[in-house]
């Protein structure tokens, strides 16, 4: 349909006609409807109006047209006009066309007239993203040539070019010589505190905000909570929290996002969930923060079920939301569930986006799946380091130590230089498969090849790489000549051998390593007491369980997952709570009797209780994991794999008794557990021994 105009017959109908232009282009910005009113413009000779080539401008720029603009620029052939060279401006900074920003203020200075305060802070953006400080410094030369030094938003954007640009001193000089300042100046401080990692410096310059007499707004709060997360600072940024209650500011869409952020990198998800209830208003943002805490802080669970509330508002999930959901179904194992959410995206999605890429990557090996996380790879189409390293690690994991080694040597010829993260992978590889000389040699090389510096995960690799090939005095000593303090994860590796070869008095001095770094973690109470007990010595197994209970340690309860049909099914030992619950003990009867008549005894040693024999049996029988496995075996096809999930070891006793279910039941089964894969098929498993 044709935009009706009013007919031109004199100046007063001409200026009539340019104001209705004006009022159309203010009405029909960003739906790409410039180019009819540019006609109407050209046809009615007002093309050179100036404030309706502003317009005309800006409206290029908002729909994306910025060679249009700069045509229209061009053809007006007003240089003198500083509106329109700081519509242009303004135009490609928006536009994140920052070079071609700078090239127009370059031909401002020599075509142009001067360079006004409104000019100034745009291109001194530009300069500050592009990391141009020389032509920055040339604009504060200018500033001060012009007396614009007194300008409150030219001086803020001169503090946000020196902090982007690694002047800090600079931008303190300048902060501090302002004799008035807004909120806008106390944010860019804030941040240019924030980028440089000066984090406890930006919280204190948000308090003299506050003794300033200044209400902060929404951009300054977001930063301060991302300080405080990214400080660790629970008792500040609750305080905040409370601030923003207090001001009425957690109607805020944004800050409470960030909130929301703070409390799932805190790990409190329940403080996070309050937040997140209260909220008036959510975005695809604020429900991806939430999935992600729940994911990253070990409740996949949880991070599932509120997914599912997220498809039922009818909200599109983004990047973030299908890593967090991915995170979760690999931390599951849910394989089909994967698979259905992969759905929801494009597949070129995950082919050209890395983050994307590289979740599912390690959502397929997670579950077993490798052959499905080598075709993604294989067929991505950009391809970072962090997406080599998935793979690398997913081979390790899985028990491809040696096709991990040639992904490596791929990685060398296609020129990219590995990082730190590359060698944990490798070295995980060379733990798994026993590979003590292939493990030294990649180690050795971290520094003498690559000029990188090992990390303590680099020596937990190495110690858990000695630990499983025997070699304890090694372990030991490679602790001791660490350049830095042997975190839980070493010395839990060194335990973890010691209980392996039953060298309990190494064991002993451990536990009291890790007893002092983690005090609360039951885990490493349960591995010495199951020392002693394999040892027969009852009475100090006896006495630790005593001291677990002084203080109040209580041991992990061993819990599996598989999935059936897109539905996870949790199993604890012991546990009768399952709808199935009768069906899955008579199977799991059956297949006792079936080992038995196979030979097989239990090994219970490995329960923690000096109780009969008979109960001890009984007890190990029922598993977390055998559970799980019985429940699928009476749930699924004969050819269908069976996939388990264990949050703890599996014991000797499981990983025997698996082996020869796979045997009599002709089925595959996959387990993983917190420590390796398990691959058993035809009675055998795909590592060369328990550990």
């Amino acid at each position: 349909m044709a935009t009706a105009v009013p007919a031109v017959s004199g100046p007063e109908s001409f200026a009539s006609s340019a104001s209705y232009l004006e009022r159309l282009l203010l009405l029909t910005r960003r739906r790409k409807l410039p180019k009819p009113i540019h006609a109407h413009a050209l046809r009615l000779g007002l093309a050179h109006n100036s404030h309706l080539l502003c317009l005309l401008l800006a409206s290029y720029f908002d729909v994306g047209q910025s060679s249009h603009a700069l045509l229209l620029f061009r053809a007006a052939h007003q240089s003198d006009n500083i509106f329109l060279w700081n519509t242009v401006i303004r135009g490609l900074v928006s536009a994140q066309q920052m070079e071609d920003a700078v090239r127009s203020f370059t031909l401002m200075r020599l075509e142009g007239p001067s360079p006004d305060n409104f000019t100034v802070p745009l291109v001194l953006k530009a300069c500050a993203r592009l990391l141009h400080a020389g032509l920055g410094m040339q604009i504060h030369a200018h500033i001060l040539k012009a007396a614009l030094e007194e300008d409150v938003f030219v001086k803020t954007s001169l503090i946000s070019f020196y902090g982007r640009c690694g002047f800090l001193d600079y931008a303190e000089r300048l902060f501090e010589e302002m004799p008035v300042r807004n909120v806008v100046s106390w944010t860019s401080i804030i941040s240019v505190y924030l980028t440089d990692g000066r984090l406890e410096e930006a919280i204190n310059m948000f308090r003299r905000l506050l003794s300033a007499g200044l209400a902060p707004d929404s951009f300054t709060l977001v930063r301060i909570v991302t300080a405080c997360s990214q400080l660790g600072d629970s008792k500040t940024g609750e305080w905040i929290h409370r601030f923003v209650e207090d001001h009425g500011l957690n109607r805020n869409l944004f800050v409470a996002t960030s909130l929301v952020n703070m409390y799932a990198k805190f790990g409190s998800m329940n403080k996070a969930q309050v937040v997140f209830d209260e909220m008036v208003e959510k975005d695809v943002v604020c429900w991806s923060a939430m999935i992600c805490g729940y994911s990253s802080n070990g409740l996949p669970r949880e991070a599932l079920d509120l997914f599912l509330k997220m498809q039922t508002a009818n909200l599109v999930p983004d990047c973030y939301t299908m890593v967090g959901v991915l995170s979760a179904c690999a931390r599951l194992g849910a394989l089909e569930l994967g698979r259905q959410v992969s759905q929801l995206m494009d597949a070129k999605d995950f082919l050209m986006n890395p983050v994307l890429g590289t979740a599912l990557i390690d959502m397929y090996t997670k579950c077993g799946s490798v052959t499905q996380a080598w075709s993604i790879f294989k067929w991505m189409v950009e391809k970072d380091l962090i997406v080599w390293n998935s793979m690398i690690s997913g081979l390790a994991m899985t028990g491809y130590g040696k096709l991990s080694f040639g992904l490596f040597t791929q990685l060398e010829k296609m020129g990219i230089q590995p990082d730190e993260n590359t060698f944990i992978g490798l070295l995980c590889s060379c733990s798994h498969t026993g590979l003590v000389d292939d493990g030294k040699r990649f180690f050795n090389s971290i520094s003498s090849i690559y000029s990188l510096k090992p990390r303590v995960e680099h020596y937990g690799c190495m110690v858990d790489l000695f630990c499983r090939a025997g070699l304890l005095e090694a372990a030991y000593q490679l602790i001791n000549e660490m350049p830095m303090e042997a975190n839980a994860v070493v010395w839990g590796a060194m335990l973890g051998g010691c209980k392996l070869h039953r060298d309990t008095k190494m064991a002993e001095h451990v536990l009291k390593k890790l007893i002092y770094l983690e005090p609360e973690n039951s885990g490493n109470y349960v591995l010495l007491s199951n020392i002693y007990s394999a040892n027969g010595r009852w009475d100090n197994s006896a006495k630790l369980r005593l001291l677990m209970k002084e203080k109040g340690i209580q041991k992990t309860p061993g819990c599996s997952w598989v999935e059936l049909k897109g539905i996870i099914h949790e199993f604890h030992v012991g546990d009768t709570s399952h709808p199935l619950a009768k069906e899955i003990y008579f199977k799991l009867d059956e297949l006792d009797k079936k080992l038995k008549e196979k030979g097989f005894m239990p090994t219970t040693e490995v329960v923690l209780f000096d109780i009969e024999e008979e109960e001890k049996e009984l007890s190990v029988g029922h598993h977390s994991e055998k559970l799980a496995i019985a429940f699928c075996l009476i749930s699924t096809e004969t050819e269908d794999t069976i996939r388990v999930v264990k949050n703890l070891r599996i014991c000797n006793d499981c990983h025997a008794a698996i082996k020869l279910i796979s045997d009599v039941t002709k089925r595959e089964i996959v387990i993983r557990d917190n420590n390796r894969f398990h691959c058993f098929k035809d009675g055998f498993c795909s590592c060369n021994d328990y550990w």
